[in-house]
């Protein structure tokens, strides 16, 4: 039987886990080893997340490979092979109507049976839910910083300077009164290009100094209070 590994690692995701290119091809190689498989290649996408399938071509070839092959597309963890539900179940359906199998070595998970395929199945989910409870505790930890006038990136929202400690926002007053005209003509029926084309003529020049657009400003109208 004939084994195709795939290794990915972002950037972020190499200093986070230390789980380095090297790493993951010497525990797939071990595992075809010991199981009597042939390595028959290694497909590397590096410095590329997971976020979704389509826009990895390290992927993508391993996938082809494999499903000519009928062999086993073995990989270090699920994490590296999906970041969503929907591309992890793709992936494994993909495989499954090829007669190809999955093998992800830190899960233990093994396509080949049912009891495989299930375990496959709850881990991609429960993967998903744990990254979604991050996002979530990520949103309210900066709308808690937003109540308290904290900063929360390294860009000053329109209307705000930062404060002398480094972390506090302070009214600019200028911009402030730009955002209540911006507020007044959108109520008076203008269009986001005719509010942009106001400021304009007023000299009232976006944050990064540049020129003002539609994004921009319905961005502003739409935020809320800091």
């Amino acid at each position: 039987m004939k084994a195709i590994g795939y290794v990915r690692v972002s950037t972020e995701g190499q200093a986070v886990d230390g789980v380095s290119l090297d790493a993951q091809r010497a525990r797939i190689a071990a595992w075809c080893d010991a199981n009597g498989y042939e390595l028959a290649a290694v497909h590397v996408d590096a410095g590329i997340s997971a976020k979704r399938a389509d826009n990895r071509p390290g992927l993508q070839a391993a996938l082809a490979e494999v499903c000519k092959e009928r062999g086993a597309l073995v990989v270090y963890s699920l994490s590296r092979l999906a970041r969503s539900t929907k591309d992890a179940i793709g992936i494994s359906e993909r495989l499954e109507k090829a007669g190809a199998d999955l093998v992800s070595l830190s899960e233990r998970i093994d396509t080949t049976s049912a009891a495989g395929k299930m375990v496959f199945r709850m881990l991609a989910v429960l993967a998903e839910f744990e990254r979604d409870l991050v996002s979530e505790r990520t949103t309210a930890a900066m709308a808690h910083l937003r109540q308290q006038s904290k900063r929360v990136s390294r860009h000053m929202p329109f209307g705000y300077d930062l404060a002398a400690d480094g972390e506090s926002l302070t009214e600019n007053a200028r911009e402030q009164e730009a955002i209540r005209m911006m507020r007044d003509l959108r109520a008076d029926g203008k269009s986001l290009r005719d509010i942009a084309r106001t400021l304009e003529s007023q000299g009232i020049v976006a944050k990064n100094g540049g020129a003002w657009s539609a994004k921009v400003i319905n961005g502003i109208l739409e935020r809320k209070a800091v």
